[in-house]
C-alpha cells in the first residue's frame, strides 16, 4: 500500500473488472453491487489509512477489456457503490434516532410508572421485604431506560464513523490500470 502524492493508496490486483462485482447481480456495472470481498478488502485497507489524507484507489487488471468491447466504469462502479453506503449509513442513524426518541418515550413511562407503585405500594411500610420490593421496583425501572440511553450514548458513534469511512471512498480517486506482468 504505497502512499503517494500526499494520497493514502489501495491497490487491488484482479484477473479482469467482473471480478470486483457480485456476479449474481444483473447490472454487473456501475449500478451493480460490489462483491462483499471486494468490499471487505477496500474497507479494511481503508480503515487503517491516515484520516487526513485522501484515498487513492488503483486497480490493476490482468485481463483488460478487449479491444473493441465497452470498458466497464470501474471508478464510477467503485465510488458510486461507496456514496450508497454512505448514504444507507446516514439512514441508518436517523432510523436509530427515531427509534431511540420512542423507546425514550416508553422508558421513561416505563420508569415513572415503576417509581409511582414503589411510591404507592410501600408507602408507609417499613421492613425488609418492602425494602426489598421498593428497590427491585426501581432497579427495574433503571433497566427499562437503560436501552434508550446506550442508543443516544453510544450506538450513533459506529454507524457515523462508518459513514465518515464510506463517504471518504466514494470521494477516493480511482485508477484501472493494466496489470504489468
Amino acid at each position: 500500500m504505497p502512499e503517494r502524492y500526499g494520497e493514502a493508496t489501495i491497490e487491488l490486483r484482479l484477473r479482469d473488472g467482473a471480478q470486483l462485482f457480485n456476479m449474481l447481480d444483473p447490472f454487473p456495472f456501475r449500478e451493480g453491487d460490489l462483491a462483499a470481498d471486494a468490499e471487505a478488502y477496500i474497507v479494511d485497507w481503508a480503515r487503517d489509512l491516515p484520516k487526513d489524507e485522501p484515498i487513492r484507489i488503483v486497480v490493476h487488471l490482468e485481463r483488460p477489456a478487449p479491444p473493441g468491447s465497452p470498458m466497464p466504469d470501474l471508478a464510477g462502479a467503485i465510488t458510486n457503490w461507496f456514496a450508497g453506503r454512505a448514504n444507507a449509513e446516514t439512514r441508518a442513524l436517523r432510523e436509530l434516532f427515531r427509534d431511540g426518541r420512542l423507546a425514550f418515550a416508553i422508558g421513561f413511562v416505563g420508569l415513572a410508572i415503576c417509581l409511582l407503585l414503589t411510591w404507592l405500594l410501600t408507602r408507609g411500610r417499613e421492613g425488609p421485604f418492602a425494602r426489598i420490593f421498593q428497590e427491585s421496583l426501581i432497579i427495574i425501572g433503571w433497566v427499562v431506560i437503560w436501552r434508550p440511553a446506550e442508543m443516544f450514548l453510544y450506538d450513533w458513534v459506529p454507524i457515523l464513523r462508518r459513514r465518515r469511512l464510506f463517504r471518504r471512498l466514494a470521494k477516493a480517486r480511482v485508477e484501472v490500470r493494466p496489470s504489468a506482468g
